[in-house]
């Protein structure tokens, strides 16, 4: 999953060259920012801009500028297209474009348009326009005033849509640091994201693996220590899980498992362990053998399971027990979500509760 930050200019030039050198550490992507925000209005736009946008090519993340028809001159550019000088790679835009300007600049930058809002009629547009849709990417809102986020499911229905089409999807979660202005109230593109601002990892993993969003990005102007610890996971595509280990197995505190890439409704099944974590020694039955496997449960399979002994895994349900299988530890409550959502290659490191 590719991650992002977001930048403002009216944030201050210290805030956001501290935020750009934390994403820049964590290995984020994508870095968005406006310049058409009234808000903006009052910042020394142009030379702030051009400061930023350098630092984030030199950092090597990808900028994502909501530009509008004002842009050029509040930068002191004579086309949108000398945006690209200045380190832009993306442009979204919301409005003011027809198709054929669209297409025309989707050969310089990577066009961007509204996912929530964008139809096939649109696309079909672009596409007689000459564009190349790979040169595409789709971007859904995020949403300030309190009760106006989108559900999960209906986000699901339109990436689907847009993955048809071979459009790659972005979203935002809300920061659990500095929020942005002026209401101050997160920035979700998930309604229920914004009660839950704190939970960085579980929105990005749900908004990415199960919303269907190929890359998610925080939309407030900071994060806290902890914030940016799981910004920088999800980046390299793992998290922390809490859990409690048997005695003779606390060696895997610390070992990060991958999910099977065709992944099960029930386990979480780890790539690893049958291999590059498999133990020296054979995996005898012991007394967790054949105990019952409540949803969070961590077991390792015996010699009883042959060819798939040392192979280890995480009940995602309550299932029951088999003597081929050693249960070994218990994720806390509080982790269990995570567990549900690490799908599809995604890893889980384990760390004492």
């Amino acid at each position: 999953m590719r991650t992002g930050i977001s930048i403002y200019f009216g944030s201050g030039i210290a805030v956001s060259e501290r935020v750009i050198a934390r994403a820049a550490q964590a290995g984020v992507d994508y870095a968005f920012t406006s310049m058409h925000i009234p808000e903006e209005d009052g910042a020394a736009l142009a030379g702030d801009a051009r400061h930023l946008l350098g630092m984030l090519r030199e950092a090597g993340i990808g900028a994502i500028v909501d530009v509008g028809p004002e842009t050029c001159a509040k930068l002191g550019c004579e086309s949108l297209e000398g945006l690209a000088d200045l380190g832009v790679t993306h442009l979204r835009l919301d409005y003011g474009f027809t198709a054929a300007e669209t297409a025309s600049l989707a050969r310089t930058f990577h066009v961007v348009c509204n996912a929530s809002t964008v139809t096939k009629a649109d696309i079909a547009s672009w596409r007689a326009a000459g564009a190349d849709l790979a040169r595409f990417t789709a971007c859904h809102n995020y949403y300030p005033k309190p009760g106006t986020g989108l559900d999960l499911e209906e986000v699901r229905r339109m990436n689907d849509l847009l993955s048809t089409q071979g459009v790659e999807v972005l979203g935002f979660v809300p920061g659990d640091g500095a929020l942005r202005g002026p209401l101050h109230e997160g920035l979700p593109t998930i309604e229920e994201h914004r009660a839950r601002r704190t939970e960085i990892a579980r929105n990005m993993l749900e908004l990415g693996i199960s919303g269907g969003c190929d890359g998610v990005l925080v939309g407030d102007v900071d994060l806290t220590a902890s914030g940016w610890e799981a910004l920088s996971q999800v980046a390299v595509g793992y998290v922390d899980i809490r859990c409690r280990l048997e005695e003779g197995y606390r060696h895997l505190f610390g070992q990060v498992h991958h999910d099977r890439p065709d992944s099960s409704t029930l386990l979480f099944r780890s790539q690893e362990s049958r291999a590059a974590l498999r133990p020296e020694a054979p995996v005898a039955p012991d007394a967790g053998a054949g105990r019952a496997r409540r949803r969070g449960s961590i077991s390792i399979a015996n010699t009883g399971y042959l060819r798939y002994e040392g192979e280890i895994e995480i009940a995602r349900a309550d299932l029951d027990g088999d003597e081929r299988q050693n249960v070994i530890g218990q994720v806390i409550p509080e982790d269990l979500e995570l567990v549900d959502l690490a799908r599809r290659g995604f890893g889980l490191r384990f760390r004492a509760e």
